[in-house]
């Protein structure tokens, strides 16, 4: 490829193997990203200080910190004493469509501040129970096959969905941010990401549960027994226990200290000296950790604390590598033109019109490309190349990277697509033409709404 130095040519190739090797996933995803950094090294695209920095940037430690509070949270069941409580609300009661609309805004919230995956295998033995009991001596015979399906497919959906409210709740929106920061110099806090995240989390959820409402119909308008097995369920649970207290003031906490500098941002403005300090002092990797090392003081049960290093380590370690190395790629294909390259070959190659046009191939891209391979590993193909994309047709990287970086956590149409639809898939309930037709709708959903409001709300970031 004329233009291109020699180390932007060893990394292409480099590119091009861990795409191939993340895509047929023929190595374990970390694996590949690990191996990708290594050789660079070996090829000499850059010396090992420069390509392994990334894997010390601060958002490194944000995941460290979230995974090991979501952890805490799963082990001590503070999770499902929040899902049994939605769900026992009286309005709620063992109406299947109401329990449909309750069951996946709880897995939506939830996901907001936990990994899709583990809210998904958390939802999804609630899901089965909640089916078990609607199909008992008063439903059996009555309750429609379609709404077993809809309700499985809701715990994976409102899972993926609800993982964009927050920074934390999935992995692909760190990656973006991290992106966005660096390559395009926009700093996205907690609470500014909110201000999209989570209108296109209560858009999306809506579209979500009108579709299945519609689609998966329960046959039957209610079966009172479902109401007595989640009673059953939520009182099995008993009282708080000490952990769940201890972790829910250390989740709380760190929730407060990532929410803070936007609210004083909001009363004293950004060029206040309190919002510079927080911004300065407590970013969000470190309010994370800080929440996550009260984890190790607050106490448990029987004279421990809320959480073990045993424990602790337990967390999903492959994803913090494979953040690592996709972002060390990422960035040296910034540092040795090659990013440039490509996006004026491919600005060339996409009927790009104007930033509009940019945004909507954007969105497209990422959500194609997440079908085929894992969120994460969308993110971190996709959104780099957005940007150096934008860059080459001088247009503003800001919203397309930003509309790439959630569409990537799309991806509903097989179960291969993510973790969350390999769970649900695993059921047995869901025939492999429903989750392709009715993933395929919401996939065309998503980037109806991801387009739209990132078009409206984007300036509010800025």
């Amino acid at each position: 490829m004329d233009g291109l130095t020699r180390p932007a040519h060893r990394l292409a190739a480099v590119l091009g193997a861990v795409v191939v090797l993340w895509v047929t996933e023929a190595l374990p995803l970390p694996v590949t990203a690990l191996l990708g950094a290594a050789l660079c090294v070996v090829l000499g695209v850059a010396p090992a200080r420069e390509v392994f920095a990334p894997f010390a940037d601060p958002l490194m430690f944000l995941f460290i910190g979230a995974f090991i509070l979501s952890r805490a949270i799963f082990l001590h069941g503070l999770d499902q004493r929040v899902a049994y409580a939605v769900l026992s609300l009286p309005w709620v009661g063992a109406r299947p469509s109401r329990i449909l609309l309750a069951f996946g805004a709880v897995t939506a919230a939830i996901s907001g501040w936990i990994s899709n995956t583990a809210t998904t295998a958390m939802m999804f033995g609630i899901g089965l129970s909640i089916l078990a009991a609607l199909r008992g001596p008063e439903g059996a015979g009555k309750l429609d096959p379609r709404y077993a399906t809809g309700l499985m497919l809701m715990t994976s959906f409102a899972a993926s969905i609800g993982g964009l409210a927050t920074p934390v709740g999935t992995p692909p929106n760190v990656i973006g941010i991290g992106f966005i920061r660096t390559q395009v110099g926009v700093e996205i806090p907690f609470f500014s990401w909110m201000l999209i995240g989570l209108p296109t989390v209560l858009v999306l959820f809506g579209l979500l549960f009108l579709y299945l409402n519609a689609v998966s119909p329960a046959g039957v308008h209610e079966i009172a027994s479902g109401r007595q097995l989640i009673r059953q369920q939520r009182a099995q649970l008993g009282p708080w226990s000490t952990g769940q207290r201890s972790v829910a003031i250390a989740f709380g906490t760190t929730v407060v200290l990532w929410i803070l500098p936007g609210v004083v941002a909001l009363v004293a403005g950004e060029h206040s000296s309190a919002y510079q300090w927080l911004l300065r002092n407590v970013p969000e990797g470190v309010a994370a950790l800080l929440g996550a090392m009260l984890l190790f003081i607050l106490p448990g049960q029987k004279e421990r604390t809320a959480i073990t290093w045993d424990e602790a380590v337990q967390i999903d370690w492959g994803v913090v590598l494979l953040y690592g190395g996709g972002f060390a790629l990422g960035v040296l294909s910034f540092q040795t033109g090659l990013a440039e390259a490509m996006g004026k070959g491919l600005t060339s190659m996409l009927p790009i019109h104007g930033s509009f046009g940019m945004l909507l191939a954007s969105v497209i891209v990422a959500v194609v490309l997440s079908e085929t391979t894992s969120n994460t590993a969308a993110a971190n193909m996709v959104v780099p190349v957005v940007i150096s994309i934008a860059h080459a047709a001088r247009l503003d990287p800001l919203e397309p990277a930003l509309a790439a970086t959630m569409a990537a956590s799309l991806g509903f149409m097989l179960p291969v697509s993510t973790p969350c639809n390999a769970i649900v898939y695993g059921s047995g309930l869901i025939p492999l033409g429903r989750m392709i037709r009715h993933g395929l709708v919401l996939d065309l959903a998503g980037i109806v709404v991801i387009v739209t409001l990132v078009r409206l709300l984007s300036p509010l970031i800025r």
